[in-house]
């Protein structure tokens, strides 16, 4: 029993050993293993930063690359896209506006007298007359006037009489008077528009005229006629306006946004509708400075010559205006997408990539837009089917660089 007891208290003892040797192995392994997994952590850290320097760096590399929008070879077939590239080429614009004839300002003539009085014979007695300068219009009778040339007969009688008595000194006072009552009452008449041949012939006749005969000073038909046989009139009131019809002004309207393209010397073609085949060709002589503040248009004037007279004012007539714009970057209106606050257009940069680009844009005309900034001379643009593509580029997120949706 003593042997058994003693062999079993050496295994004891043994495997006592053994475990006190065993947990002190796995402490060991157990440091080892933390310390290498806190390396670990820190190469992992490492590297952890490593990756977002690349990351922020090819997040750099996407914001300089611009985006793009892929439509297949055949969907475009699809969609009928069709491109077209920028190009340099002469512009030339187009404007189409209505006119209307008006009288020749300069060459409207108005005739009243400088003297109350009462017309006596009426010769103009309808509107639309024609009359040639120097054309008796009417007769006024005027009691001032007759006491004027009265005043006038006297005076010449008394220089008479005075001349023929110079030698006397008192004579001679009297007739260097009656001269000067004698020019005073001939520059009165000659103000009142008595000309020098009937001055003359009062001087000689010795007998006043009852009446002073209105002449038509300009040749032309009477547009408006407030004179009546027997009426009163009182000096600065209007008898007669005659309009000379050998040339007339044609006034077209221009919308304000076509005012930057408009200049003086510019020419237009000037067609009637119940003249057909008709052009009359004629410069831009004047740019009127007022805007209406109704239809938003200025005022433009053109000058017509009318030998035949076959053009009569408040008639209507069709202008065309050419105007060359000189050689400029230009890209059809359909490769266009106006967003409101940006113009986008699609850059094809081949393989069935488009770009979509913020453009800046100038004067529109003949179905182009001039291209002040954000495409070069030679780059391809789709020009049909654009808002397709553009649907297309919103449907994935694709968005300009630099726009709000970007």
């Amino acid at each position: 029993m003593k042997k058994i007891y003693l062999v079993v208290i050496a295994v004891l003892l043994m495997a006592a050993v053994g475990v006190l040797y065993g947990l002190k192995l796995v402490k060991r392994n157990s440091a080892h293993v933390q310390q290498g997994s806190s390396q670990g952590t820190a190469v992992q850290g490492h590297q952890g930063h490593g990756t977002a320097g690349s990351q922020q760096n090819s997040e750099v590399a996407e914001e300089e690359e611009a985006p793009t929008v892929e439509i297949p070879e055949d969907k475009q077939q699809m969609l009928g896209v069709r491109t077209v590239a920028a190009a340099i080429q002469p512009l030339q614009k187009v404007i189409r506006t209505v006119g209307r004839i008006e009288y020749d300002e300069r060459r409207l003539a108005t005739v009243n007298t400088k003297i109350a009085g009462w017309i006596e014979k009426l010769y103009i007695d309808y509107t639309g007359k024609y009359v040639t300068k120097g054309e008796p219009l009417a007769d006024l009778y005027s009691p001032e006037l007759v006491a004027t040339q009265q005043e006038f007969i006297d005076a010449l009688a008394w220089a008479g009489k005075g001349s023929a008595n110079k030698s006397d000194a008192v004579g001679s006072l009297l007739s260097a008077d009656a001269d000067r009552i004698v020019n005073a009452a001939r520059k009165r008449l000659k103000l009142w528009d008595i000309s020098d041949e009937q001055v003359k012939k009062i001087a000689e006749t010795g007998s006043p005229m009852r009446t002073l005969t209105l002449y038509s000073p300009a040749s032309g038909y009477v547009v408006q006629k407030m004179a009546l046989e027997g009426m009163k009139v009182m000096p600065g009131e209007k008898l007669f306006d005659i309009a000379d019809l050998s040339s007339v002004w044609v006034i077209a309207d221009i919308y304000e946004y076509e005012l930057p393209v408009v200049r003086l010397g510019q020419t237009a073609d000037i067609t009637l509708s119940y003249l057909p085949g008709k052009v009359f060709s004629s410069k831009i002589e004047y740019v009127y400075p007022t805007l209406s503040g109704d239809t938003r248009t200025a005022k433009i004037r053109f000058t017509i010559a009318n030998p035949g007279e076959q053009l009569k004012p408040q008639m209507f007539t069709n202008v065309e205006l050419q105007i060359d714009l000189g050689k400029k970057l230009v890209i059809p209106e359909d490769a266009v997408i106006d967003a409101g606050i940006q113009e986008v257009v699609y850059v094809d940069k081949g393989d069935g990539y488009f770009e979509p680009r913020q453009v800046k844009l100038g004067v529109r005309a003949s179905g182009m837009f001039e291209v002040l900034k954000g495409l070069s001379a030679g780059e391809k643009v789709a020009s049909s089917a654009t808002f397709l593509i553009d649907s297309e580029a919103k449907l994935k997120g694709v968005a300009p660089l630099g726009s709000p949706q970007h």
